[in-house]
């Protein structure tokens, strides 16, 4: 069984930054990309962010590129997410989420939430104007 646990939320003004950390527990971490989606009161889940297993290749949202940056430490099994010029539009519960399947192949279907299988609880961010 994997668990994944985030943490780092919290309130933040406009402009500010926030880093969001996972945590997984079990499975093979290393093996698998990983990805961050995020869902506002009243809204669907969106992509923000995908890493491939190897850290080598990422992908972003267009809402969020330039300003967000997903990186991973395997050592530690922990993936994140550094947000900077933060926006009110940020608003919302962020999630982390690993592939289905190991050694996938990374492109732009990292954006489909059909990919992953196991999510964590969220971590709720905040972003006043």
């Amino acid at each position: 069984q994997v668990q994944l646990v985030e943490s780092g939320g919290g309130l933040v003004q406009a402009g500010g930054s926030l880093r969001l950390s996972c945590a997984a527990v079990g499975g093979m971490f290393s093996l698998y990309n990983m990805g961050w989606f995020r869902q506002a009161p009243g809204k669907e889940r969106e992509f923000v962010a995908a890493i491939k297993w190897s850290g080598g290749s990422t992908y972003y949202a267009d809402s969020v590129k330039g300003r967000f940056t997903i990186s991973r430490d395997n050592a530690k099994n922990t993936v994140y997410l550094q947000m900077n010029s933060l926006k009110p539009e940020d608003t919302a519960t962020y999630y982390c989420t690993r592939t289905r399947t190991s050694g996938t192949y990374f492109d732009t279907q990292q954006s489909s939430p059909g990919m992953y299988d196991y999510w964590g609880r969220g971590a709720q961010v905040t972003v006043s104007s």
